[in-house]
């Protein structure tokens, strides 16, 4: 029975996070493929996850479409790559007849090839923006009044003279409709002072507090937040859903879309300023740890995850390391730029360091992701 439930724990976190993982990972290689074939580049192979096959077909235009035993990736590989990451293959692509050119990736004016490129890392924003969609128009928004109840002794909150009852109204000069505005706010500005006004009783009141950076626990791991060390109103007057329609639920998946953006590049900033630690980044192992916890929570919690991680990917991908679809699209510029590509020898060396950062990124994550293991 041990090794029965053992058995199905770790089902518990697998299955989850193959489900998070390849719809992300499909729609990121699906946009490469659509944009591919719209502009007449003839795909060879699209592949969900790396190594032997579990189950393929050819279609009508000759692309086998296969699923992989390792589900960590995935793949488009165009007429002419020497491999999935549009590497060229130079001696196929000098022995290439002209009809076959034409239809290879690297036959295609750079133009083509940037915006196959980039299609991969649009459809994983397109697709974060139709999962929040979704979310907001089933579910609606819960909106709870930022009234404050309680207020921690010795903590930023009290040390600026928030009283329980004040009602936030906005936070250097930004309106705040919500509680979750209000936390979006403080969370993201630890260790900086903010103007806070709140209402009290029939007056405004203008106050500083300097939120304190804390550990807290999330259905998504550990995070280091600001804190003002403020508790939530528990009257229900203060709590409504509100009903979104399709056009206002578009809108707050954009604006959450681009909160998400935000936030992952406010941290991946303060990682070279200093200000953020390493030790928030996660590797598969972790992705998978989350991805069961979400799972029992339940289905919107889950497509909620890959909405995340569908940006984070998308994000990852843009940075201009070789290997990457940002390094690709970095070459591209400079082809553009001079009017020639880069010597077969410079790509070369630049997919070997772009291999370089990308694995040993993958080794520090997975590193970071057995120590939270351990902790915990």
């Amino acid at each position: 029975m041990a090794i029965l439930e053992h058995v199905g724990t770790m089902l518990g976190y697998v299955v989850p996070f193959i489900f998070v993982l390849s719809i992300v990972v499909f729609f990121h290689e699906l946009g490469h493929f659509l944009v591919g074939r719209w502009c007449g580049v003839k795909v060879d192979a699209f592949s969900i996850g790396f190594g032997p096959e579990i189950l393929a077909f050819v279609d009508r235009k000759g692309t086998r479409w296969r699923i992989a035993a390792l589900p960590l990736g995935g793949y488009v590989k165009f007429h002419g790559d020497a491999n999935g990451a549009s590497v060229p293959d130079s001696e196929a692509m000098a022995s290439m007849p002209e009809s076959e050119r034409k239809i290879s990736f690297f036959g295609q004016p750079v133009r083509n090839r940037a915006a196959i490129v980039a299609a991969g890392p649009i459809a994983n924003f397109i697709l974060a923006i139709a999962i929040f969609t979704g979310i907001f128009y089933a579910q609606g928004r819960g909106v709870l009044i930022p009234r404050v109840n309680t207020v921690a002794t010795g903590e930023a909150a009290e040390l600026a003279g928030i009283q329980p009852g004040d009602l936030i109204m906005s936070i250097d000069g930004k309106a705040i409709a919500s509680w979750a505005d209000m936390q979006r706010v403080v969370q993201s500005s630890a260790d900086q002072p903010l103007n806070i006004v709140v209402q009290r009783g029939n007056k405004d009141v203008s106050l500083v507090a300097t939120p304190r950076k804390r550990e807290i626990q999330t259905p998504f791991g550990k995070n280091k937040v600001g804190l003002l060390g403020v508790g939530a109103s528990n009257d229900p007057a203060d709590w409504k859903v509100q009903e979104l329609g399709i056009v206002e639920s578009v809108a707050a998946s954009v604006n959450e879309t681009w909160y998400v953006i935000e936030r992952t590049g406010a941290y991946v900033g303060g990682l070279f300023s200093g200000k953020e630690s390493t030790d928030q980044i996660s590797g598969p192992i972790r992705i998978a740890e989350i991805s069961g916890q979400v799972a029992k929570i339940g289905l919107w919690a889950l497509l909620n995850l890959a909405a995340i991680l569908s940006i984070s990917i998308g994000m990852i991908n843009l940075v201009p390391v070789p290997l990457l679809d940002g390094g690709h699209l970095l070459y591209y510029a400079f082809e553009a730029i001079r009017g020639k590509p880069l010597s077969e020898r410079a790509q070369e060396f630049g997919f070997k360091v772009g291999m370089a950062l990308v694995g040993a990124l993958m080794i520090f994550a997975t590193f970071n992701d057995i120590l939270n293991l351990t902790k915990g």
